[in-house]
């Protein structure tokens, strides 16, 4: 089944250095940039990560410091990336939890403004779990009736994904071809930043989802109690997040 697009769809994926999405750093990203017209283009580029790639990380993904100690670090192809999935809808497999995160973080840190949150985001774990409940290589096989080989590299699981998600939508007759309706089926909640410290309620207010305040308005919690704020930005959270919080908290100041 061709996808029905409206914008470009980019399915990606990340191999890291580990899976925190503050502290690990991407080492190899591949696409499949999909046109609404179904042109298909392709790429996978390895990164140096600037740290060493622990060997738990290695046995998973095959990668060593060897293979990336010539690869550019990312804030030197960060622009160039961003241009490629600019104006893009994104795809992925585990992507709104991890790769999504992740890549917001590296184009924080190398300086590089792009707006993720424009973008509609596909996520075709959330699909699968919410369907069968199965890892992706159990995903492929169950619907592509292929074994995942290369499992872990990320040029592999990019068009496995990309497969699966065109089977998803042959098999499911409930799922509508349209990125929007799969973008919203594929989130479990609906986060104001990435890594879902923060959402939004059903009345489209932000709360914590996390710790002593979860569940609480944003904006009450930064009034009655400052110091939180001072104690997300000088913690171990993401750049994203404290992007998303500092904005709300200004928000409140040019309300008064």
């Amino acid at each position: 089944m061709q996808l029905n697009l409206k914008n470009p769809l980019v399915f990606f994926d990340l191999e890291t250095t580990g899976i925190d999405i503050v502290k690990d750093r991407i080492i190899e990203i591949s696409y499949v940039k999909v046109f609404p017209n179904g042109k298909e283009e392709s790429k996978t580029m390895r990164i140096n990560p600037g740290m060493p790639i622990p060997p738990a990380s290695t046995a998973i993904h095959g990668i060593t410091d060897d293979d990336v100690k010539d690869c550019p670090l990312f804030k030197n192809v960060a622009k160039q990336l961003a241009a490629q999935i600019e104006g893009c809808d994104l795809a992925g497999y585990n992507s709104n939890r991890f790769d999504i995160p992740l890549l917001a973080e590296e184009f924080l840190r190398a300086g590089v403004d792009i707006d993720l949150t424009r973008r509609k985001f596909i996520d075709v774990q959330t699909i699968f779990y919410k369907m069968e409940q199965r890892t992706l290589a159990a995903a492929y096989k169950f619907y592509c009736q292929k074994s995942l080989e290369n499992a872990h590299t990320a040029a592999a699981d990019t068009m496995a994904t990309y497969e699966v998600l065109k089977a998803q939508l042959d098999r499911y007759p409930e799922l509508k071809n349209d990125v929007a309706f799969l973008s919203e089926f594929s989130s479990f909640t609906n986060n104001v930043d990435f890594a879902g410290r923060m959402v939004y309620n059903d009345k489209n207010q932000e709360v914590f989802n996390f710790g002593k305040y979860k569940g609480r308005l944003v904006e009450e919690v930064l009034k009655q109690d400052p110091a939180y704020y001072s104690w997300m930005m000088n913690g171990d959270f993401p750049l994203n997040t404290k992007q998303k919080l500092t904005e709300i908290k200004l928000r409140g100041f040019n309300a008064k």
